[in-house]
């Protein structure tokens, strides 16, 4: 299974600005952050990206974005019927492949190294994925009080496998006592729970699923992916992967500052970085 397709969904209305937004990465060049979830995609060897975006927004993503723009197709989402939705208005472009999703609003770190090189995210997805020949999802160890933030998946570890789980079910921005009761991975420490990165790689099954669920809501919306993801579990091969890293929501408050300080503590500049916290921190009354 080769990953060539990645499909970024930007179309939000309450997100939709969000990637626009300028920071540093971690060599210290200036960029939105949009080119900073592209470069993670092409990193994992993807080819063509889309971006599903609002009607009309299309010209200021591509103009942000230019010098990737011959890989790139913006896809518009008609209505703001849900993120579902917007995934599923990319099914032309995935065209019956596997591909890589991505949201816009989680910039990422990675903590794995080999031979030298940095492995990013999506690098260590893609490439599960393509072990396992199934959906994988990747994941993080989340504190209960985090868990209205994001989807977040129950199962159990694969055998012999430390950071590999097979997924029975998933339920969006669950409770703590719908986690308690049905989202408990074992192996966890306690109030621990294996929520969303922000990032997939999905079979082309996922969108069929989407489409009954389009069908069935029609104009009325709310349509999301994590109940897909649910019924994807019963039907096929689903596995969750825990990430040699960490998802940064640069939509929460102070997300975007976390964000920024996690890409220059992650890069070259680091030591620079460092003094000058220790500066503002020995300054601060």
């Amino acid at each position: 299974m080769q990953i060539r397709k990645a499909v970024i969904t930007a179309a939000s209305q309450a997100q939709r600005h969000l990637p626009l937004q300028t920071l540093v990465d971690r060599d210290g060049k200036q960029k939105v952050a949009l080119c900073v979830i592209i470069e993670e995609a092409l990193s994992a060897g993807v080819g063509e990206i889309a971006i599903i975006t609002c009607p009309g927004d299309e010209a200021a993503y591509m103009a942000a974005v230019k010098g990737y723009s011959a890989r790139l197709q913006c896809i518009t989402q008609p209505a703001p019927l849900g993120y579902g939705f917007g995934l599923y208005c990319a099914r032309n472009f995935v065209a019956g492949d596997p591909f890589l999703h991505l949201v816009s609003d989680h910039l990422y770190t990675s903590s794995l190294h080999r031979d030298g090189h940095l492995v990013t995210c999506a690098q260590q997805l893609i490439e599960v994925a393509q072990t396992e020949d199934c959906s994988v999802s990747a994941v993080q160890a989340t504190r209960e009080n985090k868990l209205p933030y994001y989807g977040v998946i129950g199962g159990r570890r694969v055998p012999g496998q430390s950071n590999l789980y097979s997924v029975e079910n998933v339920i969006e921005k669950p409770t703590p006592t719908e986690a308690e009761q049905n989202l408990v991975v074992p192996g966890l420490r306690a109030g621990y729970y294996l929520s969303f990165f922000g990032m997939h790689v999905l079979m082309p099954s996922v969108m069929t699923i989407l489409e009954q669920y389009v069908t069935r809501a029609g104009t009325r919306g709310g349509i999301q992916l994590s109940p897909a993801l649910a019924q994807l579990a019963t039907a096929e091969r689903y596995l969750a992967f825990e990430v040699h890293g960490r998802r940064y929501d640069i939509g929460v408050h102070y997300g975007l500052l976390n964000a920024q300080l996690a890409l220059a503590l992650s890069g070259h500049d680091r030591d620079e970085v460092l003094a000058q916290l220790v500066e503002l921190l020995s300054t601060s009354e």
